[in-house]
């Protein structure tokens, strides 16, 4: 298949949780086009960053119906897409799974567009991989750290 886009994606947290950010590079093949995106959360996990970016880089498609390919180093995202745990998870209200808000979100967006997902085996000189990384690492070290609300909110419960 032939994309108007690709997405490439990383999240990163410390400690895990941690601070943690995401980081997506976006190119329209063919072309120069290309726009970075990114942001830090004071406490999070790997997993919701690593949704998070793909969530954030098919928000900021501005058409519908685009044919776009995610490119992540995230068994987590890619597996529970392509293998259709998420659909799974969805029908039965998520009971007992993680991410809950942020895969609401996900299914939400993805269903507007022709989405296929590639793996990619992170740090391993991948070059849009690599930038991906850099950015979300940069976005979880920023001084003004935004608040991932939902998690906080829930990790509070089990205090």
């Amino acid at each position: 298949m032939n994309y108007d886009v690709h997405i490439y994606t990383d999240g990163a947290a410390k400690g895990n949780p941690g601070n943690g950010g995401y980081g997506v590079v976006m190119e329209k093949p063919g072309t120069p086009y290309k726009k970075e995106f990114f942001e830090g959360f004071r406490h999070t996990t790997n997993n919701r960053m690593e949704l998070l970016a793909v969530i954030v880089g098919l928000e900021k498609l501005k058409s519908p119906n685009t044919k776009v390919l995610v490119v992540s180093d995230s068994k987590y995202v890619i597996d529970s897409v392509v293998k259709k745990w998420v659909f799974g998870w969805e029908k039965k209200g998520y009971t007992g799974k993680k991410n809950p808000d942020l895969w609401k979100r996900f299914l939400l967006i993805y269903r507007k567009h022709q989405v296929d997902f590639k793996w990619v085996k992170g740090h391993n000189n991948h070059p849009q991989n690599e930038r991906c990384d850099q950015l979300a690492v940069m976005a979880s070290q920023s001084p003004t750290l935004s608040v991932d609300a939902f998690y906080e909110k829930e990790e509070a419960k089990l205090l």
